[in-house]
């Protein structure tokens, strides 16, 4: 089978349950694990700052999501796609998703472009809204490229770590306030399944909260699983400062640590953000969201893992390379 990912998180569960070698192209920001960079992107990115590429360079929030806003009122798409060298691939499953336009290419675009390849190759559209789902996604993987114990063991796997780094956590009592941005100018928080792994952690998301599922009670303690999140959305700095933040993580969408450590930096030197709870106590934190929070795919419990040990000291349960960093207020 020839298996082309134009999405980063799927290309990560490829890797996990084995399939790398199926592999035959990739998009742009697929660059995990460090082996698949060197299949052939397919996609690229219409924003004049790719951060993927740039790694060192400085970049501000605000301009990038200026430019992401000036194409949609244009009504132009945010990433092309090579539809010549996708077709020379003769891929025989696309991976893609439909989750988020900003995110990565549109499945609209995928499915025309798939339709005008003979033979036609299968398009398997992940649009996850939860941790479950993302299991789930591991599973329908694994069924379409013929890996389905791998997948089911990896699921265990994720499954396990999960439960015992919730283990470390008493989801009975009102924990501290987290504020997460996923964007940081304007400020977008967050929202699907990093709300559950805030609430999972210990945490409370005041501004994003979960909500039981029809029927699920209160859906407290081990029925976590039934309390869903909404969408990210964007709150003012007044709102933001208002639910009085205990902890704090700044992971802009798309950055990587260094910029995003420059993002909290830059917000540390905002008046009303120094005065927050978080930033007089010392516990905000930068971390690579792109790679750890922002991909619905099996490094979530990576980022499970750190909110855990972070939120309740317990730095035992810390993978030893998560990228993070704590940000001082600026004197």
């Amino acid at each position: 089978m020839r298996v082309v990912s134009l999405l980063p998180s799927a290309t990560e569960i490829m890797a996990l349950i084995g399939g790398e070698p199926l592999l035959v192209g990739r998009s742009h920001e697929c660059d995990f694990p460090e082996s698949v960079r060197t299949l052939p992107a397919l996609t690229g990115q219409r924003t004049r700052f790719n951060p993927t590429a740039n790694p060192g360079t400085g970049v501000s929030s605000a301009s990038i999501d200026a430019q992401v806003r000036e194409l949609a009122a244009a009504g132009q798409p945010l990433y092309t796609l090579d539809e010549t060298a996708l077709a020379e691939l003769r891929p025989d499953l696309i991976l893609t998703q439909d989750l988020c336009s900003v995110c990565s290419i549109d499945l609209e675009t995928v499915r025309r472009v798939a339709d005008g390849l003979s033979p036609r190759p299968q398009v398997l559209s992940l649009n996850p809204d939860s941790v479950e789902a993302v299991f789930d996604d591991v599973l329908r993987i694994g069924e379409a490229v013929g890996r389905i114990r791998e997948a089911r063991d990896a699921v265990v796997s994720l499954r396990g770590r999960l439960h015992t780094a919730a283990e470390c956590v008493n989801p009975y009592v009102d924990g501290p306030r987290v504020g997460f941005m996923e964007w940081s100018d304007p400020i977008f928080i967050a929202g699907h399944w990093t709300v559950q792994l805030i609430e999972r952690a210990g945490g409370r998301h005041p501004l994003n909260e979960t909500v039981p599922k029809p029927g699920s009670g209160a859906a407290a303690g081990p029925q976590q699983a039934e309390r869903t999140a909404g969408k990210s959305i964007a709150v003012s700095t007044e709102v933001f400062a208002a639910s009085a933040p205990e902890f704090v993580v700044v992971a802009p969408c798309g950055l990587t640590l260094d910029q995003s450590a420059a993002e909290a930096e830059r917000l540390m030197r905002e008046p009303w953000f120094a005065q927050l709870p978080a930033a007089r106590a010392g516990r905000v934190a930068a971390v690579d969201g792109s790679q750890m929070f922002n991909r619905p795919g099996p490094r979530l419990i990576d980022a499970f893992e750190w909110l855990a040990g972070w939120i309740n000291d317990r730095p035992e349960l810390i993978p030893a390379d998560f990228p993070w960093r704590l940000i001082g207020i600026a004197r």
